[in-house]
């Protein structure tokens, strides 16, 4: 839950930081029209309130051998909290799984996989996460060629006017 009002100079710092995360406080408060010192305060209050969730580098997929992404839409038995934090804890330990939703409609899970090739995803599939005590059911959709895996969130309606 956020610790203060948010405004448009914090989202423009969300902006820019979403753009280029290795972005200098002295550059990143010249872009927002901000001292450094009152952009790095804002800029710390970001992530302490959780709004900044961590910075990592994006990496290709392809020049490091992981050019098969696959989807799968998971179905489980025995609906509860307990199963989903089993699945969830199981999911999770999977180094192939990098992105993981529950979800409505006919499945309860869906999965995102990256592997170097479809012996791989065999094996993760067969060995892994079918051997996930509640998963019943795994339909995977492989993608063919990305067109975007990430972007920037859409900040133009935040902070929501109170």
């Amino acid at each position: 839950m956020p610790q203060q009002g948010y405004d448009r100079i914090d989202r423009a710092i969300l902006d820019r930081l979403q753009q280029h995360g290795r972005t200098a406080n002295v550059d990143l408060a010249e872009a927002v029209r901000l001292s450094p010192s009152s952009c790095l305060r804002r800029t710390k209050a970001l992530e302490d309130d959780g709004v900044i969730a961590g910075y990592r580098a994006e990496l290709d997929r392809d020049r490091l051998g992981l050019g098969l992404t696959v989807f799968i839409a998971l179905k489980v038995d025995q609906h509860s909290r307990e199963t989903s934090r089993t699945i969830e804890a199981a999911l999770t330990a999977i180094p192939a799984v990098v992105a993981c939703h529950v979800v409505s409609g006919e499945a309860d899970f869906l999965v995102e996989v990256v592997v170097a090739d479809l012996a791989t995803y065999e094996r993760v599939l067969l060995d892994e996460i079918l051997a996930i005590g509640p998963v019943r059911d795994a339909r995977s959709t492989f993608a063919i060629r990305t067109v975007l895996s990430r972007g920037p969130l859409p900040l133009s309606g935040w902070p929501p006017k109170r």
